[in-house]
């Protein structure tokens, strides 16, 4: 094959017959419309490696600032005659156009300056100069990328699309490593010799993959076996993007010759001179050095001032005003407040005090909590993070024990790696204490050796758990654990504010569940610590968890902190001057950024929303610093996420501690108070699903009492683009309160069994501890003795602790082996869930930022090799699920209408069946099929089937049918907090995709018109939300329909029907739909006339993906028919059966 500088454009003959073709490429303006639809999403086909246009503009700041003036794809016209330069300018741009674009048709083309100049001269008829394309560029400099790129790293792959056993085979030993790569750093490859690339990056031709003919039938989800060939490019794309990219650039001129106008500046001479900042320079050692100028030549120890830095980074060429309206807030700094306790400390714990903590004086929250704990109060904090909180639950541990050595505490975390960070630091001070150096203090969790387990029980005065540990382990075994209960004094549950929803509900009753027994042993003097996130409702949330009233809140912040800097930083469009053509990648956008701080000494930890983010992010930031020639960086920014091995996580939570690291990127893994050291800065890639995440998340900065720097950078879904847009919100929206149910009857029940195991159930005694249905519980659900007492169940022995599931963890996990140079070692631990859309044959999976090729994915086994790789892609996995309702067990008419609600088991059917070679643009190169079997699962869930009249008003309307159910399930959806006590994603819904809904040819499968919702938590029994949400499904459907009626925007947003939570980032909605479908349900007149006329902005026409639903019906048993409260669920332990109905407390009725 010919190498790329070599390869031929498209010769003078093809290019006429083409333009012939198209209608384009004439001087003249004839048939241009700023209307033009924005470029479809690519299909790429050269692997693009990341363009740098700031090699050779980065010394010159001042285009930066003029480039909010090019124009936007609508009209701009000029107020002055066009000088005849600019006429020839605007040809050449026209032949640069059609030449680029008849390339991307062209798989093995890649457009260098060499490549493409001979065709575009024949089409202007002179010479093109590297300092015509430099003007151009300086006009839409955001829109062309026109620099120097190593000519290895525009490979291009020539082969088709391919199936899995070639994907695996020989055609990727050209991507293996070639050496020894030791540990997981990222191999960087060596510069070879430059050519200059030319390329538009405001839009791509998109290729479909089509079957091929001699195949024949209709095209399914999953052709097996079947190859897929290289598209054809249709003349209405073509055109379309040409046209679209010469009206930009015609408005850019005129907006250009305005300004010089204003300005009374010769437009020639101002173009000349700013053309010269993009003439691009080869990147040798001298060109080099302007591109890193701004930056220090290493890390600083000591950094400059925030302030200082926000306006260095403000500087750089690539900024064009990311920092929204008002969305710069600066905070004051808080000096100390300090306060003083109402008893004496002995010597040893001042000593202690001052030579771990350097600790002479308590802030006066400190002081006001620890006082009420030796008054014998219950303390709830809720300070800022890294106020010093943790000192007010070990102070008073440590005191009692000082006075009584037969005392013990119990601190329970919801993670293991706080708990192993509070242990670490309280036996640092214990090693101060003359007599206490060897109290042994140890931690008691699931990775505790059974051999130590005994000791620890038995002479530990101080142990560290979890939750978990509690309700499967010490309670049930609460024989074996009584000189520890009796001897109980405090139980510190930090970080209360996790323990929300239906993890809390949990977490409530296994408090109860401990008082039991410690009040049985005749131990009712504990005292409750606990420290919360800045909550709207503390002291309510306290006593609903540990079932108490005596509760001491301290909620004033006595610790001082520094300056605190916020900004809200908005990902730019693709082409800054037209908005249609979306929003860039945040992934590099916050990339870029975390670069410019770690590289000015600004210790930086970036938040990401799921792993895959995660990973992405710090394979961006790897390479951004080979591109600012700072690959020497590398090994100091680490990924920290769920997944990596418990040794990995200790060892990145060390390095950051100790300085080594200067960059984390994290899940909320981190959001919670390990201890990694002071932070001076927090990047939040995407609004973090709630208020209170994006407040949590910022207050991991300024850990120094420095100053410090928090910000949002916005994505391109609505929700993150809402905050953009109202930046006040951030600031002023209350926080959220925090809701347990203790109602839930699901959850009541399996602790009262668990309880009545640890202890008989007394009824009217116990009542104290879990409410006054427990008589009618115990009568019908427990085992009755002579005595009266109450046992538990037979159905849920000999361990009821372990049918009762406190949250969502799964036992099954995969093995990642890293089998590079025959290494075999494990690399990290996947879930079961995860596993399928994460590992297949042929896919890349990606580890601290490297890319690992999967070369055996063995399911059975529960294993997946894997080896490291050097590419710039990665995979993006094809999938479908499938929500199904298959058993009504309950229904209920909705009032005032003839339709019902349904109730019943509902089968969720997850199914990967390919995947996308994806490269750093986002663009689709390869499309690989896999045979990975589906994942099914069972739930419990309601629904509710569109009646057949709205469904003719939206095809009437032309309407899309799925995008009016999708924006109908998230209205509903997100009233659901107000009837029932629940979490976001508690309950969720099928969220419709837009590949499939805006499909030009039909889909294997027409799903049924039906708003379907299911528990997503508990296992095949469901968490009882659901249920609560049915009883409550006429008010919901009202207060739904009065909540899009009363927003005023358009097309949907966060108000209404929009939802941050959605999978799919909201592209499939018809607010005006929705309204249709909610009225049908509760039988309002429509007024169709009122309706839009479809196809609505976003969602196009095409085939219809939606049919009209059948009835779905019991199993062997009549329908029931319920018009009243649903509670008092019976459901079986897992693999038991009960042999019994479903009872729901209601009539069961033949279905007329």
């Amino acid at each position: 094959m010919d190498t790329i500088g070599k390869t031929r454009a498209p010769s003078k003959a093809v290019l006429k017959r083409k333009r012939a073709e198209t209608g384009v490429g004439g001087d003249k303006n004839d048939g241009r419309t700023a209307e033009d639809p924005a470029p479809e999403k690519p299909v790429a086909t050269v692997d693009e490696v990341r363009s740098k246009p700031r090699r050779a503009a980065k010394a010159h700041a001042a285009p930066a600032i003029r480039r909010s003036t090019s124009a936007s794809s609508s009209s701009t016209t000029s107020n002055t005659i066009w000088p005849a330069s600019f006429t020839t300018l605007e040809k050449t741009h026209r032949a640069l156009n059609l030449v680029f674009t008849f390339c991307g048709t062209r798989k093995h083309l890649a457009t260098t300056f060499e490549t493409i100049k001979t065709t575009v001269e024949g089409q202007i008829k002179r010479e093109l100069k590297v300092e015509d394309v430099a003007k151009i560029v300086a006009l839409r400099p955001t829109g062309i990328n026109f620099s120097f790129v190593d000519e290895a790293s525009l490979d291009v792959d020539v082969r088709e699309y391919e199936k899995d056993d070639a994907f695996r085979g020989s055609a990727m030993k050209s991507s293996r490593l070639s050496e020894t790569v030791e540990g997981n750093e990222n191999p960087v490859q060596r510069a070879g010799k430059e050519i200059l690339l030319f390329e538009f990056l405001d839009g791509n031709l998109k290729r479909g993959s089509q079957q091929k003919s001699e195949k024949g039938g209709k095209a399914s989800r999953k052709s097996k076996g079947d190859e897929l060939i290289l598209p054809k490019f249709s003349q209405k794309q073509m055109t379309g993007l040409i046209e679209k990219r010469n009206t930009k650039f015609h408005n850019a001129i005129n907006a250009f010759l305005n300004r010089c106008d204003s300005t009374n500046d010769d437009p020639e001479e101002i173009l000349e001179a700013e053309a010269q900042a993009y003439i691009p320079k080869p990147s040798t050692a001298d060109s080099l050095e302007p591109k890193i100028s701004t930056l220090p030549k290493s890390i600083p120890k000591e950094r400059e001032s925030i302030s200082q830095i926000i306006n260095e980074v403000k500087d750089c060429v690539w900024y064009t005003g990311q920092i929204v309206p008002d969305g710069h807030r600066v905070f004051d700094p808080q000096e100390a407040i300090y306060g003083d306790l109402n008893f004496i400390l002995s010597q040893n714990l001042v000593n202690a005090l001052y030579n771990t903590k350097g600790i002479t004086q308590f802030y006066s929250h400190q002081a006001e909590a620890i006082n009420g704990l030796n008054d014998g109060h219950h303390v709830i904090v809720a300070t800022s993070t890294s106020s010093g909180k943790s000192l007010i639950y070990q102070l008073p541990v440590l005191h009692e024990l000082e006075r009584d050595s037969s005392t013990r505490a119990m601190y329970i975390f919801p993670t293991k790696a706080l708990a192993q960070d509070q242990r670490r630091s309280l036996k640092e001070m214990m090693k101060f204490m003359t007599g206490l150096e060897n109290t042994l203090v140890e931690t008691f969790d699931g990775d505790t050796a059974m051999a130590d387990r005994n000791i620890i029980r038995e002479e530990g005065r101080i142990i560290f758990t979890n939750p978990d540990m509690l309700h499967i382990t010490i309670l049930p075994q609460e024989d074996k654990w009584r000189t520890f209960l009796m001897n109980l004094k405090f139980v510190v549950v930090d970080e209360i504010h996790v323990y929300n929803g239906l993890f809390g509900s949990h977490v409530a009753f296994i408090m109860r569940r401990l008082r039991r027994i410690c009040a049985a042993l005749g131990n009712r003097h504990i005292r409750f610590i606990s420290c919360s996130a800045t909550v709207a409702n503390p002291t309510e949330h306290f006593k609903t968890i540990f079932g108490i009233e005596d509760v001491r809140l301290i909620d004033f912040d006595g610790s001082p902190s520094g300056r605190k800097e916020f900004l809200c930083w908005n990902t730019p469009f693709k082409d800054p001057a037209d908005p249609s053509s979306g929003r860039g990648d945040a992934i590099a956008e916050s990339a870029r950024l975390f670069c410019q701080l770690i590289l000015r000494g600004v210790r930086v930890i970036a938040f990401c929303k799921v792993r895959h983010k995660c990973e992405s992010l710090v394979a961006a930031v790897k390479y951004e610093l080979s591109e600012l020639g700072r690959s020497d960086c590398m090994t100091r920014v680490m990924g920290y996420r769920g997944g990596y091995t418990p040794q990995d996580r200790r060892r990145i939570e060390a390095e950051m501690f100790e300085g080594k690291l200067v960059g984390v990127v994290a899940t909320s893994a981190l959001e919670l108070g390990v201890d990694i050291g002071s932070l001076d800065a927090v990047i939040t890639v995407g609004f973090p699903y709630t208020i209170a995440n994006l407040r949590q998340q910022s207050g991991r900065a300024g850990r120094r009492n420095k100053d410090s720097l928090s910000v949002l950078v916005g994505d391109c879904f609505p929700t993150d683009q809402y905050y953009m847009e109202n930046p006040d919100e951030i600031f002023t929206k209350p926080n959220c309160e925090l809701q347990l149910d203790l109602q839930n009857m699901l959850v009541v029940e399996g602790h009262v069994q668990c309880a009545a195991y640890e202890l008989p159930i007394r009824p009217k005694e116990d009542a104290l501890y879990f409410g006054k249905s427990l008589p009618a519980i115990a009568e019908e659900r427990l085992e009755k003795d002579d005595l009266g007492f109450y046992h538990c169940n037979q159905r849920y022995r000999p361990m009821p602790s372990k049918f009762v599931a406190i949250r969502d963890t799964e036992e099954d996990h995969f093995a990642i082996i890293d089998i590079t140079h025959g290494k075999n070692i494990v690399l990290e631990e996947l879930e079961a869930s995860r596993a399928f859309f994460t590992l297949y044959d042929g896919g890349i999976f990606m580890h601290q930022g490297n890319t690992y090729l999967v070369k055996e994915f063995n399911p059975d086994r529960k294993i997946a090799r894997v080896e490291l790789v050097k590419v710039d892609w990665t995979t993006q996995q094809r999938d479908f699920t499938d929500i199904d309702p298959i058993e009504t067990e309950a229904m209920r008419r909705i009032t005032g209408s003839s339709s019902r609600a349904f109730y019943g088991t509902i089968k969720i059917q997850q199914t990967v069946f390919g995947f996308f070679k994806v490269d750093r643009r986002g663009r689709k190169m390869d499309a690989v099929e896999v045979d990975n079997p589906p994942i099914i699962r069972f739930s419990k869930g309601m629904w509710l089937d569109v009646p057949k009249h709205a469904l003719d008003i939206l095809v009437e309307r032309r309407l899309n049918v799925a995008g009016a159910i999708h924006a109908a399930e998230h209205a509903i959806l997100s009233l659901m907090p107000n009837f029932v006590i629940s979490m976001p994603g508690d309950v969720r819904t099928e969220c419709k995709v837009a590949v499939k809904e805006f499909a030009k040819k039909e889909t294997a499968r027409k799903r049924p018109a039906r708003l379907t919702f299911y528990d997503a938590k508990g296992g095949a029994g469901g968490s009882g939300i659901s249920t609560k949400a049915f009883e409550f499904v006429d008010m919901l459907l009202r207060q739904a329909i009065q909540r899009v009626e009363a927003c005023h925007c358009h097309d949907g947003c966060v108000e209404c029907v929009n939802s941050e939570f959605c999978k799919h980032a909201n592209e499939v909605m018809s607010k005006a739909g929705s309204q249709v479908v909610l009225k049908s349900l509760l039988d309002i007149e429509i007024d169709v006339d009122a309706l839009p006329m479809g196809p609505e902005q976003f969602s196009p026409s095409g085939i219809e993906t939606v049919i009209l639903a059948e009835q779905i019906l019991p199993r062997g048993r009549g329908l029931i028919e319920n018009s009243s409260v649903v509670g008092g669920m019976e459901v079986s332990p897992p693999g038991k059966s009960s042999g019994e109905d479903v009872d729901l407390h209601s009539v069961v009725k033949a279905e007329p």
